[in-house]
Order: C-alpha cells, then structure tokens, then sequence
C-alpha cells in the first residue's frame, strides 16, 4: 500500500525484526499525484455513551462518513455500551471530562464542593455559579478528572486520542490549570478550544445563547496561554457553536466551514502548530489548515432512558439530535466536503 506524503510516494516495507523503513519513489513522468487536502478536519462527535439510542445514532453517523470522531462520557448510563461500539467499528475516541452533569466517577467526593445536597454535579450553570463564589475545591476537580481518565482506559483498553470538556467546563476560570496538568500528566497532547470565527455575526441564535457563548469563548482565550504552558495543542479552527441542534442546516454548515476554507496560518493567533502523520514531507510553504467540527448527532433519548445519573435532558429528548444526524450525513454535504478539498480525519491522525 502506498501512502502519499504530498512531495513523494512513500512505500512502507518490513525489514527484518519487523521495523518499518520508509521506501521513497520519485513520481515519474505522467503519473498522476493525489490533491493535497486543503482543511484536515476532526468531526466530532460529542456525548457518547448518553444512551444507546444516542450511542446507534452516532455510529450510523459514523458508518456514512459523516463523522470521524467521538468524545466519551465515562460517567453516561450507556458508556460501557458506547466503548464496545467504538472497538467494534474501529471508531476514534477521546473523553468528554463531565464535571456539570449527572454522578462522579470518583467514590472519594462524598461531601465534595462538586456536588449538591442530593449528590449530583451542579449542572451547566450551577457549576459556573459555584466556581464563581469562590467555593469549588481544585484538588476535587483534581481528583474527579483523573477518575475519569482511568475509568475511561478501562473501558476503551487505551489512553483518550484527546479530551475536551462537556458543556466546555475545561476553559473556565482556575478549571483550566488542573485540566491541564490532568493532561500533562498523562500524555494527553490534544484538546479543544472554542474560540469560533465569525460566531459574533450569527444574530439568528437567541440571546440567552449569544451571552453563553461569548462569555465560552472569553474563557477559552485565556486558556490559550494555560494550554501552551503545558504542551497542549488543538486544531487551528474550531466550529461548533453557531451550528448545534435546531441552527445546523446545509447552508449554516458550509458558512461555518467557510471560515475553516478561508484560514490563512499567518493569521492563525490560537492554535500551536499541528503537523499530520502525512506532512512531514510537506513544504513549508504549505500545510493543510487543520479544523474541528463539535456535533450532537444521535436518535432522540426516551423518557427515563440514558443521561449520567438524572436521566435525559430536554435537549437529548428533543428532535435536534436527530436533524443534527440527518443534516450531517445528507450527500449534499459529504460532496462539499470532496468538491472543497476537506478531508475527514481524528485527532489520532495528528
């Protein structure tokens, strides 16, 4: 099989001991070379584990090339279910470091300042809320974040291809310096940091959702420099925000994507730079930019069915997941992603 690198086609051959050495050939005359992708993207696919129904939805997606990548939730009631489809298709996957929604996957929280009277997380807001007062323990978040990258090597057999955080808690404030030691520690070079071109343009979202996700990417600016600290890399682009449930349709997608098509690297003011296994051989006059997609596909969950502890939330019980999965695989959209160059791949492939 050969791979091509951009400059040469490179043969991978066996030598004895079984090593790999790379066997350069030199294109010849009127051999035709393969079109270097301009946009390497990661469709991700956030959530799994939610709910089996959640759990097929995302695979199917998978199956039709429509995403190229998942983000674990080790504390859902369906993520032991996720972790076997993901061996079972061969399907990338990171953690989705959960400390808002559901139960701890720690037993040493009993009393923690992440939890409320009933032993719950605080939620999407009452986690800002609590993180704000002043009254959130570090060493817990500490203790709940490395729980959940062990709980989430024994159930996918390996280490998390990257790691991110639900409800984008990993760029808040005093948060963001123990999930980056959490990654440091161990090994985890990939993250995402949710700082989208031209989501101040997208007036169509309500402004309950326009003040939550300025305030997301206020905090995900001030992690840039928390992130490089401690060796931390992420896409060049990331898109998302102005595109989940409802507000994900063909046209808003290709805007997104727009912004992904059109990013000069000189310009890039976020992202360390990302080389692919397949660029090495690359110029220095070009790379592929590099993007990532955060989506929501899945079937809608059934009352009492799934969640982390507290069962489905409105958004999982809703229609949006299955538009999100609908609009994702229809082949209007896989053709953009060939006719514009845009290859999909994983954070693994980086």
């Amino acid at each position: 099989m050969r791979l091509y690198t951009g400059m040469q086609w490179q043969l991978p051959v066996l030598t004895q001991g079984g090593r790999h050495m790379d066997v350069i050939h030199q294109p010849v005359q009127g051999e035709k070379k393969m079109p270097q992708p301009k946009v390497k993207l990661v469709v991700t696919g956030d959530d799994f584990g939610y709910c089996e129904r959640r759990n097929q939805g995302i695979v199917d997606c998978f199956r039709a090339g429509a995403i190229s990548n998942v983000s674990l939730l080790v504390n859902a009631d369906s993520a032991k279910h996720a972790a076997e489809l993901a061996k079972r298709h061969h399907i990338p996957i990171g953690l989705h470091a959960n400390l808002s929604e559901g139960l701890p996957v720690s037993q040493e929280l009993k009393g923690s300042t992440l939890l409320n009277k009933d032993g719950f997380f605080h939620g999407k807001m009452g986690f800002r809320e609590v993180l704000q007062s002043g009254q959130l323990k570090m060493s817990e978040v500490e203790v709940e974040l490395r729980a959940q990258v062990n709980h989430f090597c024994e159930l996918v057999g390996h280490m998390p291809y990257h790691m991110d955080g639900h409800q984008h808690v990993h760029v808040l404030p005093e948060v963001r310096e123990v999930f980056a030691q959490v990654l440091s520690d161990f090994g985890i070079t990939y993250t995402r940091v949710p700082i989208e071109p031209g989501l101040k343009f997208c007036t169509f979202l309500p402004s309950h959702l326009r003040d939550f996700n300025t305030q997301v990417e206020k905090d995900a600016l001030e992690s840039i420099e928390v992130f490089h600290r401690h060796g931390i890399r992420w896409p060049d682009v990331y898109l998302g925000l102005s595109i989940m449930g409802k507000n994900m349709s063909v046209p808003n997608l290709k805007r997104a994507l727009g912004f992904a098509l059109e990013a000069s690297l000189d310009d890039d003011v976020t992202s360390p730079k990302i080389l692919t296994q397949s660029d090495d051989a690359v110029t220095d006059s070009y790379r592929p930019v590099t993007a990532e997609l955060m989506v929501h596909p899945g079937y809608s969950s059934q009352p009492h069915q799934g969640g982390c502890g507290e069962g489905p939330d409105d958004f999982s019980q809703s229609a949006d997941r299955l538009h999100e999965l609908n609009t994702l695989r229809d082949p209007s959209v896989l053709h953009y992603y060939r006719q514009q160059g845009i290859h999909l791949c994983a954070f693994k492939d980086f």
